[in-house]
């Protein structure tokens, strides 16, 4: 596993636009790769990112905490996402929010029902109806992925009108959600990553 930047880089307090820079660096690293590979959606692709190797790199996790706090709104209690992509997401965002004395629920969306004891869709903390909810994810591509989780938070009487991602694959992701009368952010696009990481090749930077 990477230590990218263990010792050189203070990603619990560095100014948040040093440590969007350090997260870019660490996705280009670790996460991006290049090839032919079939992806959740059912689409080909010549590049692949695995959030996973970001979100939960030490270091990594912390920074993505800290950068996906600043887009959520302050009224917030909870943020969510569907397992099992979103469950670093959400965890570090909770835990960041938490050393800001800030309280920010996080729950996990399971992709089928408990199949015992409670058989829920939802885990974590039971919040009053109407709860303002924000749905986390690490990739997104055409959107359907978060949309199952859009969709379980709302059948449980949530309220839901943001979605915020990692990385935007800029594949229909952000249009359907607009359609869909969501709110969409993401902390990068395709583009960022693919100039970041032809910068780095091109000083021989990229492992």
């Amino acid at each position: 596993m990477s230590n990218f930047g263990a010792t050189l880089f203070d990603w619990a307090h560095a100014p948040l636009e040093e440590l969007r820079e350090k997260l870019l660096d660490l996705f280009c690293e670790v996460a991006y790769r290049e090839g032919d590979f079939l992806l959740s959606s059912g689409q080909r692709s010549t590049y692949y990112i695995n959030g996973k190797q970001v979100t939960l790199h030490p270091q990594g996790g912390l920074g993505v905490g800290r950068m996906l706090l600043t887009l959520v709104p302050e009224d917030a209690i909870a943020v969510a996402g569907l397992t099992l992509g979103a469950d670093p997401l959400v965890t570090a965002a909770s835990v960041v929010a938490a050393y800001e004395a800030r309280s920010l629920t996080a729950l996990i969306v399971r992709k089928e029902a408990k199949g015992h004891g409670t058989q829920v869709y939802i885990e974590g903390p039971t919040l009053p109806g109407g709860s303002p909810v924000v749905v986390l994810e690490d990739v997104v591509t055409t959107g359907q992925s978060a949309m199952k989780a859009v969709d379980r938070l709302r059948e449980a009487g949530y309220q839901v009108d943001q979605v915020i991602s990692l990385v935007d694959r800029q594949q229909g992701g952000a249009e359907f959600y607009q359609q869909q009368g969501l709110k969409f952010q993401a902390v990068f696009t395709i583009d960022d990553v693919q100039q970041r990481y032809q910068q780095r090749l091109a000083h021989g930077a990229t492992s």
